[in-house]
């Protein structure tokens, strides 16, 4: 199935925001915002000079699935960025997407804002999430447990390239 990036828009941000509002999603992907006017806002800054966050939109097979998205970027920081991710389409869980986009997504942060230091939150008993981190370069470097959940803090550095995913 060929994965592909696209560009973040209004619609596809709310369109994201409703379709990850899933109780399968919100278990393994925590969310700052709480309403779709929180999530065009944070989309709406993204878009202003010195935005310190840049997203895109994945495809597989042509259909809009979920979205992929750095924050935090600070050039001098280390990490320099966070990243996340979310295929909002569960038929495609543990088909390669999310590993495909993260693996599409990381060359163009480091081209584009010239990032190589990269860090990653998720919850450990999110397997699909370790192993998408884990085939993109990512290495564990801490577990913790907040509000009675195990969570893993990944870090990647230098981006290649190509990435294996």
């Amino acid at each position: 199935m060929t994965v592909t990036l696209g560009e973040r828009t209004e619609e596809t941000v709310a369109i994201c925001f409703r379709r990850a509002g899933t109780p399968a999603i919100r278990r393994t992907l925590p969310r700052k915002d709480q309403t779709l006017e929180e999530a065009l806002a944070d989309f709406r800054r993204t878009r202003e000079p010195g935005a310190k966050s840049f997203g895109r939109t994945v495809y597989a097979g042509g259909q809009y699935v979920g979205d992929v998205w750095c924050y935090g970027m600070d050039p001098g920081g280390d990490p320099q960025a966070m990243v996340s991710y979310c295929v909002f389409e569960q038929a495609l869980w543990g088909r390669g997407v999310a590993s495909r986009a993260l693996g599409l997504f990381l060359p163009e942060i480091r081209e584009r804002f010239g990032l190589e230091r990269i860090g990653a939150f998720t919850f450990m008993e999110n397997t699909g999430s370790v192993r998408v981190l884990e085939k993109n370069g990512f290495r564990l470097t801490e577990s913790f447990t907040e509000d009675g959940v195990e969570s893993g803090y990944f870090e990647k550095y230098q981006i290649d390239d190509r990435e294996e995913s």
